[in-house]
């Protein structure tokens, strides 16, 4: 292979990665519909292990990113909860909008664009929070998890999944926008934002996943 094929190679492989990369960061387009379906079967054993780990009672007022959390948040709240969800992606919003038509008509549910920095609620507004597979693209944790204690009561839960980071650096799209960071580093943030954290592990393949469980002081 000549050098001016394998250059040509190099640089189709770096901007399918880079594609890939960004639409599970932020699914949007055509594309974006795929990404979408993907992501919420991917993520189903972590996230539903995140809710568990969150104790939810029924009639808890609670938080989450989107996508296949939603269902799982509805039923642990029961008909006298409310669920708030958020996207960056107006794509997976405009998704859940569609969805959970009734569920918002009745008040259950709110979904509003949001992200892990900006977030549009009130102080102590939530008895619960949980984000899965979200930190790798959140640029200042410390910024974000400040948010996010502010918006969970004392008392409260904050469930963060992040796959095993070691595991993760062996894909090759997570070398293209993705920051990996050590679980002890991602704890000590939490406790900078005030939590102490009790440290989870969900251990079964594909991706072993790390359930951190903070509660605001």
């Amino acid at each position: 292979m000549s050098v001016d094929t394998m250059s040509a190679v190099n640089g189709i492989r770096t901007r399918v990665l880079s594609t890939i990369a960004g639409q599970l960061g932020n699914p949007h387009g055509t594309l974006g519909k795929g990404f979408a379906v993907m992501l919420n079967r991917g993520n189903k054993r972590a996230i539903a292990g995140a809710v568990d780990a969150a104790d939810i009672a029924a009639g808890a007022t609670v938080g989450f990113g989107g996508g296949a959390g939603l269902s799982m948040l509805l039923e642990r709240v029961g008909t006298n909860g409310t669920v708030h969800g958020f996207e960056i992606s107006p794509s997976m919003l405009t998704r859940a909008k569609s969805k959970f038509a009734a569920e918002i008509g009745t008040g259950r549910m709110q979904l509003a664009p949001g992200s892990m920095t900006d977030l549009p609620l009130s102080d102590d507004a939530l008895d619960s929070a949980i984000t899965v597979n979200t930190v790798y693209f959140v640029p200042d944790l410390a910024a974000a998890f400040a948010e996010l204690v502010r918006v969970v009561r004392p008392g409260g839960s904050l469930v963060v999944g992040i796959g095993d980071p070691d595991v993760m650096a062996k894909m090759p799209f997570t070398a293209y926008g993705f920051t990996l960071r050590p679980v002890a580093g991602v704890i000590a943030a939490l406790e900078g934002a005030g939590c102490t954290v009790d440290h989870k592990q969900l251990a079964d393949p594909p991706i072993p996943h790390h359930l951190l469980v903070a509660r605001p002081a």
